[in-house]
């Protein structure tokens, strides 16, 4: 774990279920219990909201919460500002634009507000580029624009071969081939969500740029689901018995796991 990992995981609570009860096996009901004996307080849960509202720049999103929690916004952002680099309200503004540009659909605009503010950025992510054209052409299929979503994949998606991935442009160019695109096993392309996985790697990429450094990133609160999937996962290849979280996006808890 980098230093910068261990710095933006500072203000979190040290103690853990292990410490609480040791790391063997143990019964449902038990490790349960050490969870709930974790005092967690509510200020740090405000810090992990606000670095993640902010990191992925909910500006709207974190104005809100700032009020409605009552959060102290002085001390917050300086314990913010102890684990990453300060960012301007300008910048944060120019990565909300080009995140709503994308969750839009609006890819040209986006594109051109990545090359007017960060010139190098497509260039020195390749990646990037081909799944901006491929959205692009999501969008054009969207609005029914045969013609035109064929001659921009021709034009367009086969200029930068050595990053273009032909198994995605098979399954976009399938979208044409039924008369309800969004009831196709393709449907997925389709939904809100691939603009908005696309809109975080983008604005992933731009703070990676900003920083210079990876690990800063990514919120604080999707290191720690990433660390919770490994604890897990090594639970598991130890054969430690544990009530697993088998959903993160609902906490579902399964009794136990061998």
């Amino acid at each position: 774990m980098s230093q910068h990992t261990r710095s933006r995981l500072s203000a979190l609570p040290e103690r853990s279920a292990f410490d609480a009860v040791g790391c063997g096996d143990m019964k449902g009901d038990e490790w349960l219990e050490a969870i709930d004996d974790i005092e967690v307080r509510r200020y740090e849960l405000n810090v992990l909201i606000m670095d993640y509202l902010i990191s992925e720049g909910f500006k709207e999103a974190a104005e809100r919460f700032k009020k409605e929690a009552g959060v102290d916004m002085k001390r917050l952002t300086e314990t913010i500002n102890q684990a990453a680099k300060g960012e301007s309200s300008a910048a944060m503004e120019k990565r909300i634009q080009i995140r709503c540009s994308i969750e839009d659909g609006r890819i040209p605009e986006a594109m051109k507000l990545m090359n007017d503010y960060y010139p190098e950025l497509i260039d020195n992510n390749r990646h990037l580029y081909f799944k901006l054209q491929q959205q692009q052409l999501i969008e054009l299929i969207r609005g029914q624009h045969i013609e035109e979503s064929l001659k921009f994949a021709q034009e367009q998606l086969s200029v930068d071969g050595d990053y273009l991935q032909l198994p995605e442009l098979e399954r976009t160019l399938s979208l044409l081939a039924f008369d309800k695109p969004e009831s196709s096993p393709y449907s997925d392309l389709l939904h809100s969500s691939h603009r908005q996985q696309l809109a975080s790697e983008v604005n992933e990429v731009i703070l990676k740029e900003e920083s210079g450094d990876a690990e800063l990133s990514k919120p604080r609160l999707i290191t720690l689901l990433k660390l919770l999937l490994w604890t897990q996962s090594e639970l598991e290849r130890k054969k430690i018995k544990f009530p697993k979280i088998s959903d993160l996006a609902t906490a579902t808890i399964l009794g136990s796991s061998e």
